[in-house]
C-alpha cells in the first residue's frame, strides 16, 4: 500500500447524513456558563472620610502617586494636591506629617517641572500652615533642603533657593535654628574647598570663588542670587536675636524713645500708705542690681552646633570663611575690574552684588555686638580686616551708578544724585552709606589718629549728603544717622560735633518730609540733647544748633495740630524731657506758644486723643509764667468738655500746685500764679459758662430747653447730661481747692462778689451752674461768713427753681432723671446750712400768683420739706409761714372737691409741724 493511500485512510471524510446531527468531536470545549449577581453596595459608595478632588482622587491616592516613575503622574499629583487642600483645608491638619514629607522628598527631583510645582504647593501650604504646627517637621524640611542646595545638579541647587525664600518667608524663626548646616550649604553653593598652599597638611582648608559654566547664568549672577538668599537669611537671625534692634540710631541700647509701660500711680493711695512705689536704680522698669556674679546664659550648656551664629566661636568661624570669599566678589565687581570709566561709576549687576556683600557684613558686625565681649570682638576685626577693607573698600568710595537708561522725559528726581536707582531699586547711597556703618565701626577714640585719613572722607560725604538738599528715604537717613551718631561718639569735641548737627538740622528744616524721616531726626536730636546734658553738668557748652532746634519745637508743635497725631506725640515727649530738665531755651519759647497750644476752640490740647491731652496739661507745671489771659483759655479748655473731667482735675491740681496756696515750706517761683487771676480761674471754671454765653442765654424761651415757674424770678438752663455730668465733676474739684484755702471767711467773700457781680440779675442760668454754686456755698461757708441780702435771694431763688423742676421731671425723661440727686443734695444742703435761706423761699411761696396747675408741686414740695430730717426744726420754726401757704391753697381750692395731694400735705403738716392741738382755723376744719 502506497503512502498516499495510507494518507487517505488515516484522514478519512466523515459523510454525514441529512437529518443526522455532527457528532461532537473529542476535543470540543464546553461553552456552557451559569451566572449569579454580585452585591458590592460598600464599594460603590463615596468615601465619607476622605474627600476627593475633580479626578475623584482623595489625599492617599494623591500622596501614593508622588512616589510614580513617571515625571508627568508627580506634576500632576501635586497640582491634584494643591486643588484638594485649596478645596477641603482640613485635610491638611489629619494629613499634615505625610504631605510634608511627600512634598519636600521632591526637592531634589529630576524634573523642574516637578520641583517648580512642589515650590507652588509648599508656598500654598505656607499660608495655611502655622509655625506651631510645622515645627515637629521642620528638621526633615531643612535636611531635604540641604540636601537640594548641596545637590551635583545645577538646576536643583537653583530651585532650592526659591524653596530658601518661600520658608524665610513664612517660617524665618524655624529656618534659623538650624543656621550652622545652613550657612555651610550657602558658602558651598559659591566656592569649594582647596588645600592651603602654605600648609602641605590637611588640617587647614580655604575657600575660593567656584565657577560653573554648566550654568543658565553667569557665575556673577549666581552669586548675586546666593548672596541675596544669604542676606535674608542673616536679617532673619538678627531679627530673631533675643535683643532685636533695628538698624541705624535704634540700634543703640539708651536709645530715648523705646516703648515702656508706664507705672500708673494714684498719689492719694500713696499718701494713705495704701500704695507702695518702687523705684529701681536704673530709672527704668527693671530692677538693676549691682553685682559681682553673672547668671550663665541657657545658651552655653548646649552644644556649639546647637548654638548657631549665637556662638562666639561659630560666629568667628563664619566670619573668616565669608569675608575673604566676600571680598573676592568685591573686587570682581569693582570699577577697577571693569573698563576705565570717568569717576568711580558701576554697572547695575555690580552695584547690586557690591551692595549684598556689604550688606552680608553689616549683619555680620550687628550679630558681633550681641555678645557679652563686644570690645574684644571689635578689636579682633579690626585687626583681620581693617587693611583689607581700606585697600578694596575705600579704594574708590565714594560709589555712584552708571546711568544706561535711555533719554525719556526729564524726571526731577533723576537728576538728584542721591534718588538715582537702578531697575533693581538698589541705590548707591544706600551702598556708601552701608560701607561708612562698617568702616566707623572698626574705629574708636583709640584710634582716632591713627584712622583720621579715611575717617575725613567718611565724614565729609556723611555732611555733603546732608546738606545737598536731596529727598531721602527712611532707610537712607536711618543709616546716615547711625553713621554720624557713631562719628560723634569716636570724635566727642565741640569742633567736630558741630558741623555734623548742623548738616543734620539742614536736612530736619526741610519741607514736606515723610513721617518716618521726621520720626528718626527727632530722635537723634533727642539723643543727642540728652547726651549732651548728661555731660554738661560738669562742663556747660551746649551746642547752639541744639538749643535752636529745641526752641522751635513748641511752634512746631502748634502748627502740626491734629495733622499727625503719633509725631505730636514724639514733639511733646522731647518737650516734656527737656522742660523737666529746665532747658532755658526751651521754655521760653514754650511760655510764647502757650496761648495757641492751649487755645479751646483750635488748640492743640483740645485737638489731639487723650494720653497726648494728658502730657500736654503736664507741661502746664514747668511753664515758667502763667498769665491771666493763659489761664482764660485753661479754664474754658476744662468746661467745654473736649477732654476729660479727670483730666481737668489734673490741671487744677497742677494750677494750685503752682499757687500760693498750696502750703510749699520752700518759696515758690515769684510770680508764677497772681492770687487774683487764680481765684478767676477757679470762678470761671465753677461758673461753667463765659460771659458771652450767658448773654446769650437770656433770650432763650419755652421748653424743652426752659424750665420756668411763676414763683422764682430765675429760669433753668437745662442742660444735655453729658455736659451736666462733666460740669460736676469739675465743679467738685473746684470746691476741693477753695477748701484748702487757708482763709475761708475771704475765700467766701470773693466768691460771694462773683456771684452778685456776674449771677445775681440774670434771668436764665443752666441747671450746672445753679448746683455748682449752691455745691461752693455749702464747701465753703462757715460762723465768720457773711452774707449779704442780694445773696440770699438769689440762692432762695435758685433752690426754688431747681427744686420745682426735679418735681416736673417725667419718668420717661431718662436724661434728666441722672440729675436728680445730685441737685436734691445741694438744695437741701444749702437750705439746711442758712435757715434764712429757708425763710426767704418760704416767703416767696405767694401761691395767689400761680396757675392752678403748679398747686400740687408747691404742696409736693411743702410736704418733703417737712418730712426731711435736716429741716424738721427749721419748718418748726417757720410753721407760720407753712400755715400761711397752705391756708392760701385752701383759699384756692374753696368749693372744689379735695384732691389726695391737699390731704396728704394737710397730714403731713398735723403729723411733723403741729406740736399742739388746733385752735379753730382753716386747716381745723378740714378735717
Amino acid at each position: 500500500m502506497t503512502k498516499k493511500r495510507k494518507r487517505q485512510e488515516d484522514f478519512q471524510k466523515v459523510k454525514l447524513k441529512v437529518g443526522k446531527k455532527k457528532p461532537k468531536l473529542e476535543n470540543a470545549t464546553d461553552t456552557t456558563f451559569k451566572t449569579k449577581a454580585i452585591q458590592i453596595p460598600e464599594q460603590l459608595k463615596e468615601d465619607g472620610v476622605l474627600p476627593t478632588q475633580n479626578r475623584k482622587l482623595n489625599i492617599k491616592d494623591l500622596l501614593s502617586q508622588m512616589h510614580h516613575y513617571s515625571p508627568g503622574v508627580k506634576h500632576n499629583a501635586l497640582l491634584g494636591l494643591k486643588e484638594l487642600l485649596s478645596q477641603y483645608p482640613f485635610v491638611i491638619d489629619a494629613h499634615l506629617s505625610s504631605i510634608i514629607s511627600e512634598v519636600a522628598a521632591v526637592f531634589t527631583d529630576k524634573d523642574s517641572s516637578v520641583r517648580g510645582a512642589a515650590v507652588h504647593l509648599l508656598q500654598f501650604l505656607a499660608s495655611k500652615i502655622r509655625a506651631e504646627q510645622i515645627a515637629p517637621f521642620f528638621p526633615l524640611v531643612s535636611a531635604h533642603l540641604s540636601s537640594a542646595m548641596t545637590h551635583i545638579s545645577e538646576g536643583i541647587q537653583e530651585d532650592s533657593l526659591k524653596v530658601l525664600d518661600v520658608l524665610l518667608e513664612a517660617y524665618p524663626a524655624l529656618l534659623t535654628d538650624r543656621s550652622v548646616i545652613l550657612l555651610k550649604n550657602f558658602v558651598e553653593l559659591i566656592s569649594h574647598q582647596q588645600l592651603s598652599k602654605r600648609l602641605k597638611s590637611r588640617d587647614k582648608l580655604s575657600w575660593m570663588l567656584s565657577v560653573n559654566p554648566n550654568r543658565r547664568v553667569t557665575s556673577q549672577q549666581w552669586r548675586l542670587n546666593v548672596l541675596t538668599r544669604l542676606k535674608k537669611f542673616l536679617q532673619a537671625v538678627v531679627d530673631g536675636s533675643s535683643d532685636t534692634e533695628d538698624e541705624g540710631l535704634q540700634e543703640q541700647k539708651d536709645s530715648s524713645h523705646s516703648v515702656r509701660n508706664p507705672i500708673c500711680i494714684s498719689w492719694k493711695l500713696h499718701a494713705n500708705n495704701q500704695q507702695h512705689i518702687q523705684l529701681f536704680e536704673s530709672g527704668g522698669l527693671r530692677p538693676k542690681i549691682n553685682s559681682s556674679f553673672r547668671l550663665r546664659s541657657l545658651t552655653s550648656v548646649m552644644d556649639s552646633a546647637e548654638k548657631g551664629l549665637s556662638s562666639a566661636e561659630n560666629l568667628k568661624s563664619f566670619i573668616e570663611i565669608i569675608i575673604p570669599l566676600l571680598i573676592e566678589c568685591w573686587i570682581e565687581a569693582s570699577p577697577a575690574q571693569s573698563a576705565p570709566i570717568l569717576g568711580n561709576l558701576l554697572e547695575s549687576e555690580s552695584q547690586q552684588l557690591m551692595h549684598q556683600v556689604l550688606s552680608i557684613i553689616h549683619l555680620l558686625w550687628k550679630l558681633t555686638k550681641r555678645h557679652d565681649e563686644t570690645y574684644k570682638m571689635e578689636l579682633w576685626l579690626r585687626m583681620n580686616y581693617l587693611v583689607d577693607f581700606k585697600h578694596h573698600f575705600m579704594r574708590h568710595f565714594p560709589y555712584s551708578l552708571q546711568d544706561t537708561v535711555k533719554h525719556k522725559k526729564k524726571d526731577p528726581c533723576k537728576s538728584n544724585r542721591n534718588c538715582m536707582k537702578s531697575s533693581n531699586n538698589i541705590d548707591h547711597l544706600l551702598l556708601n552709606l552701608t560701607l561708612c556703618d562698617i568702616m566707623v565701626s572698626l574705629a574708636s577714640t583709640s584710634t582716632l589718629q591713627t584712622d583720621s585719613g579715611w575717617l575725613d572722607m567718611i565724614r565729609k560725604f556723611v555732611t555733603d549728603t546732608l546738606q545737598d538738599g536731596s529727598k531721602l528715604n527712611s532707610k537712607q537717613v536711618n543709616r546716615l544717622l547711625g553713621v554720624t551718631w557713631r562719628l560723634m561718639q569716636i570724635q566727642q569735641n565741640k569742633v567736630a560735633t558741630e558741623p555734623l548737627i548742623k548738616a543734620v538740622y539742614t536736612l530736619y528744616q526741610q519741607r514736606n518730609l515723610l513721617f518716618p524721616v521726621r520720626t528718626l531726626l527727632l530722635k537723634f536730636f533727642s539723643k543727642v540733647y540728652q547726651k549732651e546734658d548728661l555731660r554738661t553738668q560738669r562742663i556747660r557748652s551746649r551746642s547752639k544748633v541744639l538749643s535752636r532746634w529745641l526752641a522751635g519745637l513748641p511752634q512746631q508743635l502748634a502748627l502740626l495740630g491734629l495733622r499727625n497725631p503719633e509725631l505730636s506725640n514724639q514733639l511733646i515727649d522731647i518737650i516734656h524731657s527737656a522742660a523737666s530738665r529746665s532747658n532755658k531755651e526751651l521754655l521760653q519759647s514754650l511760655q510764647a506758644t502757650a496761648a495757641r497750644i492751649y487755645d479751646p476752640l483750635e488748640g492743640t490740647l483740645v485737638l489731639l486723643p487723650a494720653e497726648a491731652q494728658r502730657r500736654l496739661v503736664q507741661l502746664v507745671y514747668f511753664l515758667p509764667c502763667l498769665p491771666a489771659s493763659l489761664l482764660a483759655c485753661l479754664s474754658r479748655c476744662c468746661i467745654m468738655g473736649r477732654m476729660s473731667s479727670d483730666l481737668a482735675a489734673t490741671l487744677i491740681g497742677i494750677l494750685h500746685m503752682r499757687s500760693s496756696f498750696a502750703g510749699w515750706k520752700c518759696q515758690v517761683q515769684d510770680n508764677s500764679v497772681n492770687d487774683v487771676d487764680y481765684f478767676s480761674f477757679l470762678f470761671s471754671t465753677l461758673i461753667g459758662f463765659s460771659r458771652e454765653e450767658l448773654t446769650s442765654l437770656q433770650g432763650i424761651r419755652g421748653k424743652p430747653h426752659i424750665s420756668q415757674t411763676q414763683l422764682s424770678p430765675i429760669r433753668l438752663y437745662l442742660t444735655d447730661l453729658d455736659q451736666f455730668l462733666h460740669h460736676w465733676a469739675v465743679t467738685e474739684v473746684i470746691c476741693h481747692s477753695l477748701s484748702t484755702i487757708p482763709s475761708q471767711s475771704q475765700c467766701f467773700d470773693i466768691l460771694q462778689t462773683g456771684i452778685c457781680k456776674y449771677l445775681v440779675g440774670l434771668v436764665v442760668i443752666p441747671d450746672s451752674t445753679a448746683g455748682s454754686v449752691l455745691c461752693a456755698i455749702n464747701k465753703l461757708l462757715d460762723q465768720a461768713c457773711i452774707i449779704s441780702e442780694n445773696l440770699h435771694r438769689f440762692l432762695a431763688s435758685c433752690c426754688y427753681s431747681l427744686l420745682y423742676f426735679l418735681l416736673t421731671i417725667d419718668r420717661e425723661d431718662a436724661e434728666h432723671l441722672q440729675k436728680r440727686d445730685m441737685l436734691w443734695r445741694s438744695c437741701i444742703s444749702a437750705l439746711a446750712l442758712l435757715p434764712r435761706l429757708l425763710r426767704l423761699m418760704l416767703q416767696s411761696l405767694q401761691v395767689s400768683r400761680i396757675c392752678r396747675e403748679e398747686l400740687p408741686v408747691v404742696a409736693q414740695l411743702l410736704r418733703l420739706l417737712m418730712q426731711h430730717g435736716q429741716l424738721r426744726s427749721h419748718m418748726i420754726t417757720n410753721e407760720f409761714l407753712v400755715q400761711q401757704i397752705i391756708k392760701d391753697i385752701m383759699t384756692l381750692k374753696s368749693g372744689e372737691v379735695q384732691e389726695q395731694w391737699l390731704t396728704d400735705l394737710h397730714y403731713c403738716f398735723n403729723i411733723y409741724l403741729s406740736s399742739h392741738p388746733q385752735t379753730p382755723g382753716p386747716i381745723n376744719t378740714v378735717y
